[in-house]
């Protein structure tokens, strides 16, 4: 009966000890999965709706909030700052034209299209003229 006992024993601690291994392992292969998985067409995932669309061009107080206030905020390297006559005023009397072109194209520490990249030409202009309008 002792003997049978010990062989039970031995065999339950060596499948305890295998079901404990497989354990581990998977623990491992969870940490070092990647982060995200690729879908391709024609797989069940492929089927999820995608993200919804913006609704239209952001109004310019939606850009000067959400990209142009960081610099244009607090005067970030020579930025003409908002709601500050003085410091629009040279840049006005250059020309709305010449505006345009500085935020598209970019002009001295600031980048073209500022901080929003994914911005469209007429977006950017209607911040400018957001700006222009609050800081005569």
């Amino acid at each position: 009966m002792k003997k049978l006992f010990g062989i039970l024993l031995v065999a339950g601690l060596v499948a305890g000890s295998a079901v404990a291994k497989e354990a581990k392992e998977d623990d491992v292969q969870a940490r070092i999965a990647p982060v995200g998985t690729t879908c391709m067409q024609g797989d069940e995932c492929a089927a999820a709706p995608a993200p919804a669309a913006a609704a239209g061009p952001k109004s310019g107080k939606d850009v000067f909030s959400g990209f142009c206030t960081t610099c244009h905020g607090a005067g970030v390297m020579g930025a003409p700052k908002y709601g500050t006559a003085a410091d629009w005023a040279p840049r006005i009397a250059k020309g709305k034209d010449t505006l345009y072109t500085h935020a598209i194209n970019g002009f001295n520490a600031m980048p073209p299209k500022g901080m929003c990249a994914a911005c469209t030409d007429d977006e950017l202009k209607a911040a400018v003229d957001y700006m222009i309008d609050h800081s005569k």
